[in-house]
């Protein structure tokens, strides 16, 4: 059976080296890889040709949030899974929005590692269970505050392109997928956030994520 190849970009270096001896110990898993920033990473993902990339939020250059839209955009069957010290819901939100598959904090990065990639492996969303809490908080404020945001002024084709955008998906992947042009994809996403009131991708993410339109595996 081939190995899941991963390339890992981190600045850190003595941190990359850890989570390279460490999953190079899983069976089944091979780093192929490394970078010191979402540049060089770009650079080298047509060569390395790996399966998942690990990376960083914060790092020179190109950090982790940006990178991860350049992979969704250029290379739109790569996984990503972040991996960082933040542990702020608003980087989850973005990072998903991004097209990230997975958030995972540094700090709990040997407990929850492999968890992560095999979740992700498997095509679902993992996010790291220090959030939560924060995630429990902040998603039943949704049925509070935005009591008129209700799934029930979206028609049936807008609630799938919101799932679509939730799931870091670009307009034209949307427009392949739901075989409708890119113009009507982007009328769909304006009526989507005037209907709901919101203003950024990671709001639609967030509202998704409390409504059960997209599942999170903690």
């Amino acid at each position: 059976m081939q190995a899941y190849r991963i390339v890992l970009a981190d600045d850190h270096v003595i941190f990359r080296q850890g989570m390279k001896r460490l999953i190079q110990e899983e069976p089944g898993l091979e780093v192929v890889g490394e970078a010191n920033d979402g540049s060089e990473l770009l650079e080298r993902l047509n060569d390395l040709k790996p399966d998942l990339v690990i990376l960083d939020i914060s790092m020179p250059d190109t950090g982790g949030i940006e990178a991860a839209r350049e992979i969704r955009k250029h290379h739109p069957h790569l996984k990503v899974l972040i991996l960082t010290m933040h542990k702020k819901k608003e980087y989850l939100y973005h990072a998903i929005s991004a097209g990230a598959q997975g958030y995972l904090v540094k700090e709990d990065s040997d407990i929850e590692l492999f968890s992560a990639i095999e979740t992700i492996r498997k095509g679902d969303v993992y996010v790291t269970h220090l959030l939560t809490g924060e995630l429990a908080e902040d998603l039943s404020s949704i049925f509070k505050v935005d009591g008129k945001r209700s799934m029930e002024s979206l028609t049936k084709r807008e609630k799938e392109v919101l799932k679509l955008i939730a799931e870091g998906k670009l307009n034209k992947e949307i427009a392949d997928l739901l075989f409708i042009s890119v113009r009507t994809v982007e009328n769909h996403r304006a009526n989507i956030l005037r209907k709901l009131k919101m203003k950024k991708t990671a709001d639609l993410v967030r509202y998704a994520i409390g409504h059960g339109i997209i599942e999170l595996t903690f």
